[in-house]
């Protein structure tokens, strides 16, 4: 169990996601925890619901704990953190969850000698599989990474990413739900004209995409091996894998990635 004392600014979607995976995996305790957002009722409310602490301000949270989690959006959070900079402990870890907003951007308002830490779930968090990326700065040690590493891991999976491959994180994981949204709202589209039931429909084709990934993150297997034992000679999937490609299916896919990280990369110089 993590023995250090944890507070959060803003209780969004995300924040709760966190929140319920460290409490539901045991990782912290409650009376552990802090929380601080601008609507007293959900604050608490978290209170009541987890037996947290409702923090009275932000400043007494950022004296009170060891790690600080900032989960505001990305165009107030500098400004947030730039407030409380003078409040928090000498030894006191920063964890911002905001997109675009860099290290070095963070440590222009808490300090350069602050240790940082940029973290980027997705939205499966919100359902207990979320794949988050944990990017710390030089004054982070290895052991306090890996706690960090450790929290996200509690509903889902984290692994350390340097701050270079956040774009592409953000083309593989952090927009990545939408576009396989986009496939299973299509593949129930074609089995809707096929007859099926609408709702029928929607639940055959995300179990369909929930279990090929489970196959690939538990056996290893190059997807593409996956894919052939799936295509019988002159079979029905092998049809439907010929349309695909004469549709430049990958190539759409690659292309649209890029430009979701061409687009990360512009965001983040505004940041």
């Amino acid at each position: 169990m993590l023995d250090k004392k944890v507070g959060f600014i803003g209780c969004g979607n995300m924040a709760k996601a966190i929140i319920n995976g460290m409490i539901a995996s045991q990782i912290i305790s409650p009376e552990n925890i802090w929380v601080f957002d601008r609507k007293a009722e959900t604050n608490h409310s978290m209170a009541h619901q987890y037996g947290l602490n409702a923090a009275d301000s932000l400043e007494s949270m950022a004296k009170e704990v060891d790690i600080l989690v900032s989960a505001v959006k990305p165009k107030v959070t500098t400004k947030i953190l730039g407030s409380i900079a003078g409040n928090l402990n000498k030894d006191s870890l920063v964890v911002s969850v905001a997109a675009g907003v860099t290290l070095d951007a963070l440590a222009t308002v808490l300090g350069h000698d602050r240790k940082i830490i940029r973290v980027m779930p997705n939205t499966p968090a919100l359902v207990g599989v979320g794949m988050t990326s944990v990017t710390p700065n030089v004054m982070v040690t290895e052991e306090e990474t890996q706690s960090i590493i450790d929290i996200f891991k509690s509903f889902g999976k984290a692994e350390q990413v340097d701050e270079s491959l956040i774009h592409s994180v953000v083309g593989v994981s952090g927009s990545a739900p939408a576009y396989v949204f986009v496939m299973i709202e299509a593949m129930a589209d074609a089995a809707v004209l096929g007859g099926m039931p609408r709702k029928q429909a929607y639940e055959f084709a995300a179990q369909a995409v929930k279990g090929a990934a489970q196959m690939v993150l538990e056996t290893g297997t190059h997807p593409g091996e996956l894919k052939d034992a799936v295509c019988s000679p002159g079979g029905t999937t092998i049809a439907a894998v010929q349309t695909l490609e004469s549709k430049g299916f990958r190539s759409a896919i690659i292309e649209a990635m890029q430009h979701c990280m061409q687009k990360s990369e512009e965001l983040s110089s505004k940041s």
